[in-house]
């Protein structure tokens, strides 16, 4: 075959294209919704250390994975470990109850009506400090914090310091640091 009509055979050949099919919908909700006081979004409730009501309040499914919404009652005056999430912001409001923060290098008290802003990559715990309490809390974008308040309700008895390594990680968290104790 001479090289024009090879180089014209292949310019006028039919080009097999991938079908163009539409991208399926995100399954967002179509309509607002409420979540009733002491229900979860999920309707699956995940317990904080297995005593602390921790609810799903607005579901990372909820917002394409931009935002997520809890709600923390505190009746036992305990917290998290010192620890960082990779890639979201937290927000934290104070609803009930007196807690003390940490983040960074900052410690200070928390009350009702405060706001306290934990950004992404920096150490942050806190401690109920009343003996009830209750905080509205966001992490954005989503990330895996429902499945890791989930996979942290099932676990049976105190985790190693491994294991509970090891979970935070596969949630995109690092513990860098115990819990905080009261000044």
């Amino acid at each position: 075959m001479k090289r024009r009509s090879f180089v014209n055979a292949a310019l006028l050949a039919p080009v097999a294209l991938p079908a163009l099919t539409p991208t399926p919908a995100p399954l967002r909700p179509v309509d607002g919704f409420v979540v009733r006081a002491g229900e979860s979004r999920t309707g699956v409730h995940t317990p904080y250390r297995g005593v602390n009501p921790n609810d799903v309040k607005v579901s990372g499914k909820d917002t394409d994975g931009a935002l997520a919404v809890f709600e923390y009652t505190g009746t036992q005056p305990i917290g998290p470990p010192l620890h960082t999430h990779a890639g979201q912001d937290e927000l934290f409001y104070i609803l009930e109850g007196e807690y003390l923060f940490q983040v960074g290098d900052q410690q200070f008290t928390a009350r009702p009506g405060d706001t306290v802003f934990g950004p992404r990559g920096v150490p942050h715990s806190w401690l109920q400090q009343s003996e009830r309490g209750k905080i509205v809390y966001s992490v954005q974008p989503a990330g895996k914090l429902e499945a890791f308040f989930l996979r942290m309700s099932q676990q049976q008895g105190p985790l190693s310091e491994a294991d509970a390594q090891r979970i935070h990680r596969e949630h995109d968290m690092t513990i860098v640091g115990p819990p905080i104790t009261a000044r």
